[in-house]
């Protein structure tokens, strides 16, 4: 509490052989302020909601249909997104052909990756398109988060992580410019 000293000089005299009263001091005892804000600081920590964690949506496949179809998709509605070194992303449509007729593989990066995948979209039927992601050794993890949170904004339902094959793996570096690991 706050003390006020009131001891002093009783008149108000004025004039020469006067003493002056002493000037009031004050002291402000700050020891309840202190309580109050340890109150305070208890009371909302109790009373605020932690931050919720944040998932994905899975959508798992139907358990009635029969095993062998369930990972199947139609080769018009499939596209494949491979991930490469330095933020390079390589796809194709379908299976991959790399034979005398040219190859449908293609290059990319993730500035442009989402106009594929909106093309794709808009061109096959919702029921059919399944985006196939393999990342290779040499993508980053961020690369694998980006292209996830492209399957998000872009509201794909089907997608899946996969490993990557050797074939396609040597094709994506030969397209880096790098060679191939032995014994590939």
């Amino acid at each position: 509490m706050a003390e006020m000293d009131t001891s002093g000089g009783g008149g108000h005299k004025k004039g020469p052989g006067v003493k002056k009263g002493k000037k009031l001091s004050t002291r402000v005892d700050l020891t309840p302020m202190v309580d109050l804000g340890f109150l305070l600081i208890t009371f909302f920590i109790f009373t605020t909601t932690m931050s919720q964690p944040t998932a994905f949506k899975l959508f798992l496949p139907d358990d009635r249909t029969t095993p062998e179809n369930q990972n199947k998709a139609k080769e018009s509605g499939a596209l494949t997104l491979l991930l490469g070194k330095d933020n390079n992303v390589f796809y194709y449509e379908g299976i991959l052909k790399a034979d005398a007729t040219g190859t449908n593989f293609k290059s990319s990066n993730f500035k442009e990756i989402r106009d594929v995948i909106i093309h794709k979209k808009q061109t096959t039927d919702t029921a059919d398109l399944v985006v196939v992601i393999k990342p290779n050794d040499e993508s980053t993890y961020k690369n694998v988060v980006d292209i996830l949170d492209e399957m998000s904004i872009n509201m794909i339902k089907r997608y899946a992580l996969v490993d990557i094959t050797p074939d396609e793996d040597k094709l994506i570096r030969i397209t880096e410019g790098e060679p191939a690991p032995a014994g590939q």
